[in-house]
């Protein structure tokens, strides 16, 4: 059975670019999971919008989370 709430039903995409997508949904889901209060959030984004090394940071957690995603597609198989 199946949540509403699932974003992640699987890790495998027809993609790169869909595993890309779901890189980014992790990550964010990771973040709000981690922050729960949406404000607070919110408040944090002026912080690391205009910060490089923290926004490298998040590039960095989608890289990882892309990396888990294309090993478990087999690299887009041919």
């Amino acid at each position: 059975m199946e949540s509403k709430n699932n974003y992640l039903p699987s890790l495998i995409t027809e993609t790169p670019m869909e595993g890309r997508e779901l890189a980014i949904t992790l990550a964010r889901k990771s973040i709000a999971a981690i922050q729960a209060d949406p404000e607070s959030r919110k408040q944090l984004r002026k912080d690391y919008a205009k910060d490089t090394a923290q926004l490298i940071a998040s590039a960095q957690v989608i890289a990882t989370e892309f990396q888990t995603i294309a090993a478990a597609n087999n690299y887009w198989r041919k």
